[in-house]
């Protein structure tokens, strides 16, 4: 039988509540393995596992008991491990590194922030930034509008202008955030985002972080400004899940053994 795992964290085992299910239909029983000082929440692992709402809700619940009294690395929805043995070799072959990510994240959370363009205000910075512009767009309305190529021919300049940006934008968001926070990570970029920035930040910081964010969004309104937060941290275990896997405990689905 396959073994889902939800967490890995530090001994003693974590109090969990007498019931605990987690993923599966029906839902499969929640305990712990122990080794080497860390413990590792898991189940059976179902063999039709797929990403629905019942089954993420139930992985981050399980989370949320397991760390309601102490640190615990979150190991992303699908980790499955080939059997109970071969995540006891894991956590054996890996715990200092294991051990160290806890260390790390002790009293730390995760927040996200991801920057867009307020297409709005992006185009008052970018026509009071380029006089030239300002003037074509003049000269269009004066003689009612402009030919459909002029209009065509500065919208072009103008979206040039804009993109050209993006990278100043992204660069002072990170200049703004990056200060409060432990450890960043930079995720995947997708279309309609400058920035996409993970943040490891104290618990004590998250004040200081939300006040930086609202005072972008004054000072930069060019900007548009998504947060999310607190989260697990997710984006500050990868590497603890790259090297499991590289131990030949993990495959993912994501799966771990």
């Amino acid at each position: 039988m396959s073994t889902y795992i939800y967490g890995i964290t530090r001994t003693p085992a974590p109090p969990l509540p007498d019931g605990l299910t987690g993923v599966g239909d029906p839902p499969r029983p929640v305990r712990v393995l122990e080794r080497d000082g860390l413990v590792a929440v898991v189940s059976d692992a179902p063999d039709d596992l797929r990403p629905k709402r019942r089954e993420l809700l139930a992985h981050q619940q399980v989370l949320a008991q397991a760390n309601a009294e102490r640190v615990v690395l979150p190991m992303r929805f699908g980790s499955v491990s080939e059997d109970d043995t071969t995540v006891g070799e894991v956590l054996a072959g890996r715990a200092p590194h294991f051990l160290e990510r806890l260390d790390t994240l002790e009293g730390k959370v995760e927040y996200n922030v991801k920057a867009g363009h307020d297409q709005e205000a992006v185009l008052h910075v970018v026509m009071a930034e380029h006089p030239e512009l300002r003037a074509e767009r003049e000269a269009n309305r004066a003689a009612g509008g402009g030919s459909q190529e002029q209009k065509l021919a500065l919208g072009e300049k103008v979206a040039r202008a804009v993109q050209s940006r993006e990278p100043a934008d992204a660069a002072l968001l990170r200049r703004a955030l990056e200060p409060l926070a432990v450890e960043v990570s930079e995720g995947p970029q997708s279309t309609g985002w400058l920035a996409n920035l993970s943040l490891l930040i104290e618990q004590d910081a998250v004040d200081e972080l939300l006040s930086v964010v609202e005072e972008l969004d004054t000072s930069a309104p060019q900007l548009d400004l998504t947060v999310n937060g607190p989260l697990p941290p997710y984006s500050f275990v990868e590497k603890a899940d790259a090297s499991a896997g590289a131990a030949g405990g993990a495959r993912s689905a994501h799966t771990l053994g």
